[in-house]
């Protein structure tokens, strides 16, 4: 943040040097012509009265022109001046941010790992179906991309088996391609496998943002409709929401009452609520619509009763306008944003999905860690241990993403004090301690297994791998 705030105050300083720039150009320019003008007018008096051109006027026009050039030159330099301040702010970012951030990630995330490409495309296209830009996922499927077939059981709904490091890794990969996308690069030419760049090779610091580009362009990628279908829907109904109708959500909750009731879900009676709220707000004259309308809160009584009495005690207040009531809560408008949010969650539960699309999880993941392996990558070169980070499923230190991006639980070995991974999984040893399989290889002696935490022995072929 501290980089920010110095570009910050650099902008600053240019801004108000536009600012005060322009108040004195102008200023500057209107007495200009106000002088210019009653010249001109001393002038054109003179020549209608037939008098020849007076010494005194002579000496007031070499004077107008020298000072319609002091003026110019005056606002030319002050023009120049602020190119200065305009080139001290390209400085200052070049001072406080690492122009080169490629070389966090190796080259082999980019072109080696054909599923973590196929994994990131498929994140890619959900993310604009469940960001409601239907129209851009589907042109996006019509590019040349993998052909990938998108189904139910290969979408990218969860993040729970994949390692911190992964998450990490894809959001760098996606930072890294959005700032591709968003800086003002040179034309990238993708009509074969190798892209040119204004009819040059690619340099090193542009191999990945091409090598990305390139993937974009090599087969046709189609989209299974049961992959689609619960993300029309969301929208459509999201889009209804938005504009205020209730009736979608209405009807898709009671098609789902069963399935929402197993969730512990409140959203029917919520929607029921917000409906009765907007013929609260009809005044007097939907009073009896309301009345009527309340019975659909008959079962949600047992766990809603206190709700139900607050909005039917509203109704005494009705004629005389609950804008002044001490329910002037129940006609807030953040109800229909926490309706909207409640609709997301508990459609996203119910159909399996994220809530967050995977793709803005990692993003989120990468920018966090970036900074961090920034430090890290220019500790390790400049003490010239190049060999510290092999650039593997691994980070070089542990990043803390928060409690939200925690979605599977994860073991360290107390005797390696390493995290275990599908090759060095956790085994639990016969007395019920837990060690991983490099810890138990490393403790056998003469075919025996001695428990480094109990006195047990026992056979190492009797641990049991555990899966968490």
């Amino acid at each position: 943040m501290e980089q920010c705030a110095c570009v910050e105050r650099e902008l600053d300083k240019v801004l108000q040097k536009f600012l005060t720039y322009g108040q004195h150009c102008e200023q500057s320019l209107e007495e200009l012509l106000h002088y210019v003008g009653q010249l001109r007018a001393e002038l054109a008096s003179a020549a209608l009265q037939g008098t020849p051109l007076s010494a005194t006027l002579s000496l007031v026009m070499s004077q107008c022109c020298r000072k319609i050039k002091d003026t110019v030159q005056k606002l030319a330099s002050d023009h120049k001046d602020i190119h200065s301040s305009v080139s001290r702010v390209g400085k200052a970012i070049d001072r406080n941010f690492d122009s080169e951030i490629c070389g966090v990630v190796s080259d082999a995330v980019w072109d080696a790992r054909e599923q973590q490409q196929q994994i990131l495309q498929m994140a890619i296209v959900e993310h604009l179906y469940q960001q409601g830009m239907l129209s851009v996922a589907e042109e996006l499927c019509q590019e040349d991309l993998r052909g990938i077939i998108f189904s139910p059981c290969n979408s990218v709904c969860s993040l729970g088996t994949v390692s911190t490091a992964t998450v990490v890794g894809w959001g760098l990969q996606s930072a890294l391609w959005r700032s591709a996308c968003l800086l003002s690069l040179p034309r990238i030419e993708m009509g074969t496998r190798e892209a040119q760049v204004a009819g040059t090779r690619p340099s090193s610091s542009s191999k990945a943002q091409l090598s990305l580009a390139c993937l974009w362009r090599e087969s046709t990628l189609n989209v299974d409709l049961d992959f689609k279908q619960p993300f029309l829907e969301l929208n459509r109904i999201l889009e209804a929401l938005h504009e205020q109708d209730l009736s979608p959500a209405l009807e898709w909750a009671v098609s789902h009452r069963q399935r929402l009731l197993e969730l512990n879900s409140s959203l029917e009676f919520k929607l029921h609520r917000l409906h009765f709220i907007r013929l609260l707000a009809g005044g007097p004259e939907k009073q009896l619509e309301a009345l009527s309308y309340a019975r659909h809160f008959q079962p949600f009584a047992q766990l809603h009763q206190r709700e139900i009495q607050v909005m039917m005690g509203s109704l005494v207040y009705l004629r005389l306008g609950l804008e002044k009531s001490p329910y002037c809560h129940l006609l807030d408008n953040s109800h229909w944003a926490e309706i909207c949010e409640t609709f997301t969650r508990d459609a996203c539960s119910l159909l399996g999905l994220s809530v967050e699309s995977p793709l803005s999880v990692s993003f989120a993941s990468g920018c966090v860690a970036l900074p961090v392996l920034m430090n890290i990558k220019a500790v390790i070169e400049q003490r010239q241990c190049t060999g510290v980070w092999s650039h593997k499923d691994e980070l070089p230190i542990e990043i803390e993403l928060g409690m939200k991006c925690w979605y599977h639980s994860v073991f360290a070995c107390p005797i390696l004090r390493q995290q275990t991974s599908d090759s060095n999984p956790p085994i639990k040893l016969i007395c019920g301690h837990v060690i991983s399989r490099d810890a138990l290889n490393k403790l056998i002696n003469g075919g025996k297994l001695k428990c480094p935490y109990c006195p047990m022995e026992q056979n190492p072929a009797d641990g049991k791998r555990i899966i968490f």
